[in-house]
């Protein structure tokens, strides 16, 4: 016999009954002339746009910050690095952050199905929603319910770096970090205005401006701002946005250097936006039906988010050079929320979340270039701080008529509310040092942080305060050799650390996770052709992880150890007679060490096999000049839908296609110059499957189709 109970969809894409506490972890260098590919133009330039942080030629990234806060060559560096680069965005044109990712080996993305309200994705198995993402080489702060959303129209790139790397930013997950790196001013003027079109009453605008804004250059702006009031698949669940980021440069000498970045979104989409699921009589999920939670009476969730920091950079000497990164953020959501018990009762439950977050973030290093003898060092001596406050209220309510929904009330003792708020500081001073000699490149990382945590509840009148004091060193090693025909072998260790705020299911304070890896892999860049390959082995083992799953119609935190190992595989190519290609391939298996009761176990929503594909083509003349097109296939391999790998929610293999076409209409008439035509499809087969994650079911997102009108100058 089935039974159904009562649960309500909240925070990651995760089904809630009571909120748990959230696992939270608590400057520009000259390069040579390249191409800077942006929104509004492509043009030759030296530092501007985002030059300074990530250069790439078409799909294929030449240098990113990410790996070492430095310039060093993609292809050099002891580590995987995968990079979605501006030419990817534009073509592929996604809406969201998991979309951007969904091209990248090893991360997997929807595993929540359809949810518009938050970005969730895991990589090599770990979820690292809240530990994992940073924003221009800082942490992206967030709390339980609390989660930056990303606008991909703001974004120049997105570098992932596979591996621990806490040795280097301190507290992250023991994958990687993802790193979104913010449109920045150049140096030369453009601009671009865009009006889109498509599935559910889509209507939205956009325009990005920027330049010098004196005669001397040395004052720099940008401005990027985008509207969209648009409807989903699911009723009662909209997809509204405003977003505004201005950016300035001041060069008020050529040893100094100054960038101020900025955002402000608001968000407005529904807060039930799951579907209803069934329970067996020991209460698991035995899967989702079509029918939605929402009742659009009661069912706004809405978020304001804003951002503004600086990028410092003074140069003392040629070789000695002063950078400080900082950036304060905040949130505020308000998030509404219901569902009905099972498909067919008209009685169910509503919850009211509200939460609220300030944060603050420094990040200080001297970069020093030494030789000794043959021995060339680039060091890296720093200190960062970051400091996180949240607050969080919760209660819920519950109604025979769903027409009749009662507003929950945080003082009502009978809506079981629930206040929480914590404080958070982490402190860590490290250094890095790589080290260049002949075909050798090693480089070091050692770090120590200081973490400190005051965490407050208060739930059915009872008081509770928690703290956390713990330190933690980290270290990263990693070795390649650049060979002079494009190979480059190498071999890298790290180990991870992420301080967890709240309890676990037995009300214990959850313990600090930590992580380690090695991995050994090879790159290749073909000579005189725009195209690499990187391949990599990976073993990874973690320690006290913190997960969500689903217990007694509640969404939980728990902790376990697991291992992880694997190979991936990526090739990027954009070559001169206009054909773009990005393919990769990854295997991951993962197996649970502990708790004993699930030892063995695979990760929920990991698959085992995973590859894409995309190819694009731009003609560069002839009748066809203007033209361009592309295609993309997603495959994901079987996985689990729990830690306990039921096979009744089991998640079948399954492939997306995706496809794009433009025209540059100056083709037509002249009068036309500037002006683009883009449609763009995602999963154009509408297929569409349940899919299962932490003992919670979804579907997965149905078929959009967005046009957009384009005119650049």
């Amino acid at each position: 016999m089935t039974r159904s109970l009562l649960v309500l969809s909240t925070a990651a894409g995760l089904a809630v009954g009571l909120p748990a506490a959230a696992q939270q972890a608590g400057g520009a260098v000259q390069l040579e002339e390249i191409q800077v590919e942006g929104q509004g133009a492509t043009r030759s330039s030296g530092a501007s746009g985002a030059a300074g942080v990530v250069s790439n030629d078409g799909y294929v990234a030449k240098t990113t910050r990410t790996a070492t806060k430095t310039d060093t060559p993609v292809n050099e560096t002891p580590a995987t690095i995968n990079t979605v680069t501006q030419k990817q965005i534009a073509d592929r044109n996604p809406q969201n952050l998991q979309e951007a990712l969904n091209y990248t080996p090893g991360v997997r993305t929807g595993a929540f199905g359809f949810d518009p309200r938050f970005d969730s994705f895991f990589i090599r198995g770990v979820d690292v929603t809240y530990t994992g993402v940073f924003r221009d080489g800082l942490r992206q702060f967030s709390s339980p319910s609390g989660l930056f959303r990303l606008e991909p129209y703001g974004v120049e790139a997105i570098s992932i770096l596979k591996g621990p790397s806490s040795a280097l930013y301190g507290a992250g997950a023991s994958v990687g970090v993802i790193d979104l790196i913010s449109k920045r001013p150049t140096d030369y003027k453009f601009g671009e205005v865009e009006v889109q079109t498509g599935s559910f009453d889509r209507k939205q605008a956009s325009f990005d401006i920027g330049g010098p804004l004196n005669e001397q250059g040395t004052v720099l702006y940008r401005l990027t701002a985008l509207g969209r009031d648009a409807n989903t698949e699911m009723a009662r669940v909209p997809d509204d946005r405003f977003f505004i980021a201005p950016a300035v440069t001041f060069r008020p000498s050529d040893a100094t250097e100054i960038t101020v970045l900025s955002e402000f979104l608001h968000g407005k989409t529904g807060g039930s936006a799951a579907f209803v699921n069934s329970y067996d009589a020991l209460g698991n999920v035995t899967g989702a039906t079509r029918t939605p939670l929402a009742n659009g009476d009661f069912n706004d969730f809405t978020q304001d988010q804003g951002r503004i920091g600086y990028e410092f950079k003074h140069a003392f000497s040629d070789s000695v050079s002063l950078h400080q990164n900082a950036r304060f953020s905040a949130l505020s959501q308000r998030e509404e929320y219901n569902g009905r018990y099972d498909a067919v009762s008209e009685a169910g439950g509503a919850g009211l979340v509200k939460e609220q977050f300030a944060a603050f973030a420094a990040d200080t290093y001297l970069k020093t270039d030494v030789a000794t003898g043959p021995v060339a060092h680039t060091l890296l001596t720093g200190v960062d701080v970051s400091l996180l406050k949240y607050s969080s209220k919760y209660a819920l309510s519950f109604y025979s008529d769903p027409d009749g929904i009662t507003v929950p009330d945080f003082g009502d003792p009978n809506a079981y509310p629930f206040r929480s708020k914590q404080d958070q500081s982490l402190i860590g001073v490290y250094a890095q040092d790589e080290i260049k000699w002949d075909a050798w490149r090693l480089t070091l990382n050692a770090r120590y942080d200081w973490f400190d945590s005051t965490y407050k509840s208060i739930s059915g009148g009872v008081h509770d305060t928690q703290k956390q004091n713990d330190g933690q060193f980290t270290g990263r090693a990693g070795l390649s050799y650049v060979t002079a025909f494009g190979l480059t072998p190498y071999v890298g260790y790290g180990t991870s650390f992420v301080p967890n705020p709240g309890t676990v299911i037995d009300g214990t304070v959850t313990k600090p996770t930590v992580g380690e890896q090695i991995e050994a892999g090879v790159k290749y860049t073909f000579p005189d052709v725009n195209a690499t390959i990187n391949a990599s082995v990976f073993h990874l083992k973690q320690d006290d992880g913190v997960v969500y799953a689903v217990v007694d119609a509640q969404n939980k935190q728990t902790q376990l150890d697991f291992r992880s190992r694997g190979f991936e595989i990526e090739g990027a190519a954009t070559f001169e007679n206009g054909v773009s290609l990005l393919a990769s391939y990854a295997y991951t298996d993962t197996r649970i060490a502990k708790p004993d009761s699930i030892k063995g176990k695979e990760l929920t929503s990991t698959p085992k096999h995973a590859f894409s594909l995309w190819g694009g083509y731009d003609a560069p003349d002839g009748v066809a000049k203007g033209l361009s097109f592309g295609a993309g296939l997603r495959y994901t391999g079987r996985n689990f839908g729990d830690n306990d790998n039921r096979a009744v929610i089991a998640n079948k293999a399954r492939a997306f296609v995706d496809a794009k076409i433009a025209y540059e209409l100056e083709n037509l008439t002249p009068r036309l110059k500037g002006v683009k035509l883009q449609v763009n499809a995602t999963n154009l087969l509408d297929k569409v499957e349940q899919v299962c994650s932490a003992n919670y079911c979804y579907w997965d997102q149905g078929r959009q189709v967005i046009a957009s009108l384009k005119y650049r100058w």
